[in-house]
């Protein structure tokens, strides 16, 4: 448990077949760095405004309702 928790990855066997595994868990971050956000966002589709923007046209309801009308 140690060495899990200091980082290493185990694969379970059982007779000499793998049968899961024995891993650290992520720590959840609060915080990505600048340079890791925009390494990602090189890798991102493309995406058109106007599209996006129809797509939640044709989804969303645009009226108003007043919710003190009977």
């Amino acid at each position: 448990m140690d060495a899990v928790q200091g980082g290493q990855a185990f694969t379970v066997t059982r007779d000499g077949h793998q049968v899961g595994e024995l891993v650290p868990l992520r720590r959840r971050r609060r915080f990505v760095p600048r340079a890791e956000f925009a390494a990602m966002s090189r890798t991102a589709p493309d995406i058109s405004l106007d599209a996006f923007r129809d797509d939640q046209d044709i989804v969303v309801e645009q009226e108003l309702d007043d919710p003190y009308a009977r």
